[in-house]
């Protein structure tokens, strides 16, 4: 597997410890795991020097530069791997290449709108002329009228928006 790639690795050892790792779900938005989420993007079982203990690595992208909550995902990856055996345990972050809500899992997407975030819409890898999204779907009536309220809602990486029709606000997560 490449590294960083964002696929489970194929090797049963490091597929193990990217399973165990894909199960830490979000603080921020806890229907979703890592995985899901597209920050999960490499693991290996790292043999250890001269018969020691092997180190379970993994990798993690921030959804941006200075995401809150990647200390507490930290600590939530090295607990889960701890919980399964593994004595040694190291996360990395990786800031290249950037992460984007492309990476998002489409079974992420939904868990998001059935939570009552409106996941994000399009793709941030669009080349030529940028597309103008003209309404966000309301995750509760799935009406199209709706307006953004603020460009910032609960976290950074979510706009705020209420809908014309059921008159409920919501979280939209916006396409990075």
């Amino acid at each position: 597997m490449e590294a960083g790639s964002g696929r489970p690795p194929a090797g049963a050892a490091d597929r193990r410890v990217w399973d165990i790792a894909a199960t830490v779900c979000d603080p921020e938005i806890p229907v979703l795991t890592i995985a899901d989420l597209g920050i999960l993007r490499d693991a290996a079982l790292v043999p250890g020097a001269e018969g020691g203990d092997d180190t379970a690595r993994v990798t993690i992208t921030p959804t941006y530069s200075g995401c809150p909550a990647m200390d507490a995902i930290r600590e939530d990856i090295v607990a889960a791997l701890t919980a399964h055996g593994y004595r040694h345990v190291q996360v990395h972050f990786s800031l290249s290449p950037a992460w984007t809500t492309d990476w998002m899992s489409e079974a992420g997407k939904a868990r998001l709108s059935a939570y009552g975030i409106a996941p994000p819409t399009g793709s941030a890898a669009v080349s030529g002329p940028i597309r103008v999204a003209l309404s966000v779907k309301c995750p509760r009536c799935s009406s199209l009228r709706t307006r953004e309220i603020t460009r910032f809602g609960s976290t950074s990486c979510k706009a705020l928006y209420v809908c014309g029709d059921c008159q409920e606000p919501f979280d939209y997560f916006k396409v990075l």
